[in-house]
């Protein structure tokens, strides 16, 4: 089965295809734009099968489809919420939310090969789909946050965030200015809202921002201390199971 993975993330890119090879399933090519797809499938043989993000660094990846036809089964990647991807369940093999779980990986892949289609891929209907995705070249994420201190409203530029945090049961920000601000979201929430290059979950409990990790070092069981430029008040241990991940995500 050749099977490629077009992903402008790189580090979920290299996630997706590490657990694919854990299934055997071998990544031929990884591809990062609209403008390098094309190309690439203008000049080389098209694969049995597609990882497709949805949202490129320089376009929808639909535009691809556009502009070449591809015969291909397409498993597509993607941050949408699911009441938007009704279109997708019809229409491609499956769609998986990220960040992707081992399990329901495993599953869309034993769903391809028990639908593996004979001859021409699926048709999609791409302009359907994208009336269902609300500005998706205009998606930002979060810029700031507020706080309420007594009877203040406190505003925190998300840059100024060394790490979230959850302590009994409330999510806290720990600021470069050394205070830390409870804040009305959850941990899970703000895995769709913070720029995925710069903020990375090292642990059921801490989100770190990268531009704000002073020290990086060897801790028991092969896990990794996190050492910030001002937070200091706890522990930041980046959890067994997300070390290789970690290291992928800081290249």
């Amino acid at each position: 089965m050749n099977v490629i993975i077009i992903e402008d993330e790189k580090p979920s890119a290299r996630r997706l295809a590490r657990l694919l090879a854990e299934m055997e399933v071998e990544v031929s090519t990884m591809l990062h734009s609209v403008e390098e797809a094309i190309v690439w499938f203008k000049e080389n043989t098209h694969p049995d099968l597609i990882f497709l993000d949805i949202q490129l660094s320089d376009g929808l990846s639909f535009e691809i489809f556009e502009t070449v036809q591809v015969n291909s089964a397409i498993i597509f990647t993607t941050a949408y919420d699911e009441y938007a991807l009704q279109a997708f369940k019809l229409n491609s093999i499956d769609y998986l939310l990220k960040p992707i779980d081992d399990e329901e990986l495993a599953a869309a892949v034993k769903k391809y090969k028990n639908l593996k289609p004979q001859g021409p891929a699926l048709a999609l209907d791409f302009e359907d789909i994208k009336k269902l995705l609300v500005n998706p070249l205009e998606r930002e994420y979060k810029k700031r946050f507020t706080a309420k201190v007594g009877q203040h409203i406190k505003i925190i530029n998300t840059d100024d965030v060394e790490c979230f945090y959850s302590e009994n049961k409330g999510t806290y920000a720990a600021t470069t200015e050394g205070r830390n601000y409870l804040l009305e979201t959850t941990l899970e929430q703000l895995e769709n809202e913070l720029e995925p290059q710069t903020f990375y979950r090292v642990s059921r409990k801490f989100y770190v921002n990268i531009k704000h990790i002073k020290d990086i070092i060897s801790y028991t069981n092969s896990r990794l201390q996190l050492k910030m430029n001002s937070f200091s008040e706890q522990p930041i241990i980046v959890s067994r199971e997300r070390v290789k991940d970690f290291k992928l995500w800081l290249e």
